[in-house]
């Protein structure tokens, strides 16, 4: 896959946010179909085919793999949302796009030309734009329960992080199947499998994120991924873009 990819980490401020920025062009000459695969973010994304006419999309939580098409000469830039910017940036539930999209307005956001020619200026004007958005007050629990689950990559169960948060097992199902359309343990397996991609992209095949044994994380790779982890890892004609993207990504 002839595809230029480009990574960049957010800046601290609007990290308990933002997960990443990402610029991918296609200047291949031809449409690419590739693999996504759930990674737990909520995207934010800008595609620009043969034109200046940008379209801008909301994708909600992957919760399997799912089949696109990268057009020729397509230019796309994203921001991977953590779950707290739906609540405290976007304002909206994302319950309804759950495995899709939806397009969205540049009323707000107003990216103009000189943003997009390079990933910098992107990161730079969203960055902007994202710390007028942020509140100056995040719900204590909420903030220390989502810090809980990335920093465990979503190794923690549900009966921890209701203990570590005070908050109860029913209460945040019930807020996290209002707001993202999905159960808190279902999300935390998702996370989970996303955070094993670097380990099987370098091909470690053996389970690190708190899998119960091997047998275990070969099944919920392959319930994720729809292929073994040895299949994922050798990533024949570089389809899964995820575990192309993954090593773009700065440490």
């Amino acid at each position: 896959m002839e595809l230029t990819i480009q990574s960049a980490l957010p800046d601290p401020s609007i990290s308990q946010f933002v997960h990443s920025f990402w610029m991918v062009e296609n200047k291949t000459g031809k449409d690419i179909s590739s693999t996504v695969l759930p990674n737990g973010m909520m995207d934010m994304m800008l595609m620009n085919v043969n034109s200046m006419n940008w379209k801008m999309v909301v994708r909600g939580i992957d919760t399997m793999p799912s089949q696109v098409t990268i057009p020729a000469d397509a230019q796309l830039f994203s921001i991977g949302f953590k779950l707290l910017a739906v609540e405290y940036l976007l304002g909206n539930s994302i319950k309804g796009v759950l495995n899709g999209a939806q397009p969205v307005s540049d009323e707000f956001w107003q990216f103009e030309t000189v943003d997009l020619n390079s990933l910098e200026n992107f990161c730079n004007k969203a960055t902007q734009k994202i710390k007028i958005l942020s509140p100056e007050n995040v719900d204590s629990r909420k903030k220390k329960l989502f810090a809980l689950i990335y920093s465990s990559r979503g190794s923690m169960t549900v009966r921890e992080l209701s203990d570590n948060v005070y908050w109860s097992s029913r209460q945040i199902n019930r807020y996290f199947n209002q707001q993202f359309g999905i159960s808190l343990k279902a999300y935390c397996n998702i996370l989970r499998f996303g955070a094993s991609f670097k380990n099987i992209s370098e091909g470690n095949l053996f389970p690190e994120q708190n899998f119960t044994d091997q047998t275990h994380f070969i099944k919920e790779i392959k319930k994720y991924a729809g292929v073994t982890p040895k299949v994922l890892s050798k990533n024949e004609d570089e389809r899964f873009i995820d575990l192309v993207s993954i090593k773009k990504l700065p440490s």
